[in-house]
């Protein structure tokens, strides 16, 4: 079964997963095949540390690959730069928000694929980016967290081209 809700990912995330894949098919993949075929030369595979990591290896090379592929079939790719209400919170928005101790900080909404909390990108289907989402600056939104339920202030809204 498919997850009903589409796969938005910037220009910039899909061509990572392009190229994660074509590193991972065109490069890394036939290396490791060449180096299975030379250690199953070699005699006893039972024995043979070369063979068995090279083929647990593929194993997780190939199943890598047909993530990707899905997630790249069910990719909708959307420019942030090209969003016509840059007044509100939508997909690639670059958001600064305030909490209830006047703590601020800057996020991105991005795709799930290419989300990392270490550089404030969030994944567009996350508890705060789905509270975000629609906002205008000025705008309070609450959102359930690990830590409890927190209220945030949207405090401005850019779309960088």
């Amino acid at each position: 079964m498919s997850d009903p809700r589409p796969n938005y990912i910037t220009p910039a995330g899909y061509s990572a997963l392009k190229a994660e894949y074509d590193r991972l098919f065109g490069t890394e993949r036939p290396a490791l095949v060449d180096t299975i075929a030379w250690a199953a030369g070699n005699g006893d595979r039972s024995e043979n540390g070369d063979y068995i990591y090279g083929r647990k290896r593929l194993r997780e090379i190939d199943r890598r690959l047909g993530f990707l592929a899905r997630r790249m079939k069910a990719a909708k790719v959307v420019d942030p730069a090209a969003q016509t209400d840059r007044t509100r919170v939508w997909f690639g928005a670059s958001v600064t928000i305030a909490d209830e101790d006047d703590n601020h900080r800057a996020l991105t909404l991005v795709g799930d694929d290419e989300a990392d909390a270490s550089q404030g990108r969030i994944g567009w289907n996350a508890p705060l980016a789905r509270a975000l989402r629609g906002a205008a600056v000025g705008d309070l939104r609450r959102v359930m967290l690990p830590a409890g339920e927190k209220e945030f202030e949207v405090m401005g809204i850019e779309y960088r081209d």
